[in-house]
């Protein structure tokens, strides 16, 4: 039987990089039962013993920072300085969620009764199959690994054939582990359906597109597995009558264009108060003219490549649609040929009308699509009208008006004067089509375990 490899291009340069090869099928059944087997042994072992040995194995990224950040941008794009971004944030996510360990993972005790004892106990599931995806290549694989790892369980990574790098620097990683409860595998994504449908994986935590979310859904469905679903985001964002103008402007472009707008949590569309719209366009347009395009190694780059040519075709074909539906072109708008790669420049678009691509579809890309409103009633109405629902955030200094917004939006994460961030403490979730469970803070824990009711008299 044939090797099977994945070639990986960079996507700063557009050429073939090199060529990886997938694991056999040998292979791949050797680490399913590796993890397996050492599933029992793990979680017998205490959890504050657990917790330490995780906490010193992810140590391992602090050491190897520079090479970690490097292998990122090589392989997605991302410019070196963001990529040590995402390093610092796997170690800072990990000493969060290992911190709270021992509390949220203890018996929920219940009020006695004379002559019983009532607890909930929080078990491990099992072996936890994390599908990973490149765009944030280790803050979300990270967010399951670490407190699946804590809460007693096995894990299984299957990174995206297009990031393979970051499966191995965790594959080193928790190597250092005691026993071997932690496999990297690589396969091409069409195999990953098996994975999914093999009993031993007793959870399946995802983040991708919403059309292989449903996949992954039906297959685990078909056995009872409960899932874990990190699915696509059109977040909006709604500028009100009394903002801080320059400050959300400001903000509001980087959470459309940092990481390329590469972010299920990205700001896709924007909303800005009528009083405030030609103000707000006019800044925005001046902080996107000041990103500097260039090779993602380079100090000064601010804005890298999107991932792959797909990706580029389909941030045009966005920005196309919507000029052709009556939108302005403000900056930007195309790709970037004086350059090899898959770069596009920062997109302002105003007047986008709400039937557009860019205001539905998620772009993906460094397009930031604006119109005007009248209200907060219409802006309302327009954030909600969406399949998505991951995060939508609200500029206001007005409390009262930020408190209607977070009652009345449809989103997993409401924020006031921020976006495009997770705070390991809250719960990363999503409602409507971006998904199902959550990840971070207790509730990570909760849909990393299983509950089991302890009803003793004594």
């Amino acid at each position: 039987m044939s090797e099977v490899t994945v070639s990986l291009v960079n996507p700063a340069t557009g050429e073939r990089s090199r060529s990886v090869a997938c694991d056999s099928p040998a292979a791949l059944e050797a680490k399913l039962e590796g993890a397996r087997a050492a599933r029992k042994r793990w979680r017998e072992r205490p959890l504050r013993e657990r917790v330490a040995a995780v906490a010193a194995a992810m140590e391992y990224f602090r050491a190897e920072r520079e090479a970690v950040a490097r292998d990122v941008s090589l392989e997605m794009g991302k410019p070196i300085a963001q990529a040590r971004g995402e390093v610092d944030t796997l170690l800072a996510r990990t000493q969060y969620m290992l911190g709270i360990a021992e509390r949220e993972l203890a018996p929920d005790r219940l009020p006695a009764k004379a002559g019983f004892e009532l607890r909930i106990e929080h078990e491990p599931l099992g072996l936890v199959l994390c599908i990973a995806p490149w765009n944030y290549p280790l803050i979300v694989p990270g967010n399951v690994i670490v407190p699946a790892l804590a809460a007693g369980n096995a894990v299984v990574l299957k990174h995206s054939p297009k990031s393979p790098s970051v499966g191995v620097h965790f594959e080193r990683a928790l190597a250092k582990l005691p026993e071997p409860v932690f496999a990297n595998v690589l396969v091409p994504d069409a195999a990953a359906g098996k994975l999914v449908a093999d009993p031993r994986c007793d959870f399946v935590a995802f983040t991708g597109s919403v059309r292989t979310g449903r996949s992954v859904y039906e297959t685990a469905s078909r056995r009872l597995a409960p899932v874990g679903l990190e699915l696509g985001g059109k977040d909006p964002a709604y500028v009100a009558a009394d903002a801080d103008i320059a400050f959300a402007a400001e903000n509001i472009v980087d959470g459309a264009c940092y990481n390329a707008g590469q972010s299920c949590c990205a700001i896709e569309r924007a909303y800005v108060h009528e009083s405030l719209y030609a103000e707000f366009l006019e800044r925005a347009e001046k902080v996107l003219r000041n990103y500097v395009i260039g090779d993602p190694l380079d100090e000064a780059t601010t804005l890298g490549p999107l991932v792959d040519r797909a990706a580029l075709r389909t941030v045009g074909l966005h920005v196309v649609d919507a000029l052709q539906r009556g939108a302005r072109l403000v900056c930007g708008g195309k790709q970037v040929l004086d350059r090899p790669g898959f770069f596009f420049e920062p997109t302002l678009l105003a007047d986008v009308p709400d039937d557009a691509l860019v205001m539905r579809e998620e772009t993906f890309g460094p397009v930031l699509p604006v119109r005007s409103v009248a209200s907060d009633d219409e802006a309302l109405a327009l954030m909600n009208d969406s399949r998505y629902g991951l995060t939508a955030s609200v500029w206001t200094r007005d409390q009262a008006r930020a408190e209607r917004f977070v009652r009345e939006l449809e989103a997993g994460t409401v924020f006031q004067n921020r976006c495009d961030y997770l705070d390991p403490s809250l719960a990363w979730t999503g409602v409507k089509e971006s998904g199902l469970g959550a990840t971070l803070s207790r509730y990570g824990y909760l849909h990393l375990t299983r509950l089991k009711s302890v009803h003793a008299r004594r």
